[in-house]
This record gives C-alpha cells, structure tokens and sequence, in this order.
C-alpha cells in the first residue's frame, strides 16, 4: 500500500513538473540573408565581399545547402561577420532596379555565367569582379572556400 501510494505520488509529481517546466529554446543561427538591391546599397556605405547563393525551386542540392551548409553555426558565424550574403532565384523575371538600372533576377544570374544549381557567386566589394562555385559544397569546403575569398585582393 505504502509502495503503490508512493508511486502515485512520485508519478503525480512528474506530471506536474512536466506541466510547468518549459523546455529552453535554443537560439538558431541563422544567415542575414539581403536581397541584391540591398546587399548593393550595404555595400555602398560600407564595402564588404558578397556571395550570391543562386538557386531555382525545384533544385534538391540547393534546399540541401539550405539545411546543411547554411545552417551551420561557422558557417553563419563567418558569413555574417565577413560578408553580404545574397539569395537569388534565377527563375524570377519580376523587375529588379539597382544602381540605376532594371533588370531581373533571371537576367542577373545569366550575366554571372551561371548554367547549374546551385551556383555560389563571390563579389569583390568593387561589385565587378565574379567568381561563379556551381554545385553543392557542405559546411567544411563552403567555410575553406569562403576563407580563399577573403584572401582576394
């Protein structure tokens, strides 16, 4: 009797603890993605290299990327201290002004010489220079890669 009164109440205790503990979130990290119009106006006022994540939606090794490559905690740590990160659907033909100019996203990734997804295309802060990495890339050659790009003079 003892035994089973015990037990109720170890298990009555449980229930409530389980009730009124909250579990912690953690705190995801996650990339400062800009739009190119922005990444192009950042860059204006303080001069940083860019790196265009070209995608389409239909592409698996590009939502890949999303969830390993660009989730990882170096990963997001290093882009959003060193860099202006851009997403770009090279599928969309909506007009896009910038510096003047209107052009699309779809016309952008073709003067960037991009033919596959995903593309990852490097900017030099002169916003002229680029350096088209076509295909997937996980956490550890992404962060080599993105190391390399800073070295650019």
């Amino acid at each position: 009797m003892k035994t089973t009164l015990l037990s109720i109440g170890l298990i009555s205790a449980l229930i409530f603890f389980s009730f009124i503990s909250k579990p912690q979130k953690t705190e995801k990290k996650e990339i400062n993605w800009l739009s190119i119009t922005e990444a192009y106006q950042k860059n204006q006022e303080e001069p940083r290299k860019i790196f265009v994540d070209v995608y389409t939606n239909w592409c698996g090794w590009c939502k890949k990327m999303d969830k390993e490559t660009f989730s990882d905690p170096e990963v997001v740590d290093m882009v959003n201290e060193k860099f202006y990160a851009v997403k770009l659907n090279a599928e969309n033909t909506e007009p896009i002004t910038m510096a003047g100019d209107t052009t699309t996203a779809q016309m952008i990734a073709r003067s960037m010489g991009v033919t596959g997804y995903p593309t990852i295309v490097y900017i030099k802060e002169d916003f002229k220079t680029i350096q088209p990495v076509p295909g997937y890339q996980n956490a550890k050659k992404f962060k080599d890669t993105l190391e390399k790009i800073l070295e650019w003079e």
